[in-house]
């Protein structure tokens, strides 16, 4: 039986992603990408198909 993680934040372009990110890194260093099921969302429907904002990325 698999874990569930949801990410949440308002529009889903900066802080859900980069906890979904984050913990998709922590979960692969432990052998755990399937074990578990990685998500995120936004509470808003404005950003629907949108990339993560890249100010929080692009580095």
């Amino acid at each position: 039986m698999k874990t569930h993680v949801l990410f949440v934040c308002l529009g889903n372009i900066c802080r859900s992603p980069i906890a979904e990110a984050v913990f998709r890194s922590y979960a692969a260093a432990e052998n755990l990408e399937n074990a578990v099921k990685i998500e995120s969302c936004g509470l808003g429907d404005w950003h629907i198909g949108r990339p993560p904002h890249e100010k929080h990325w692009k580095y």
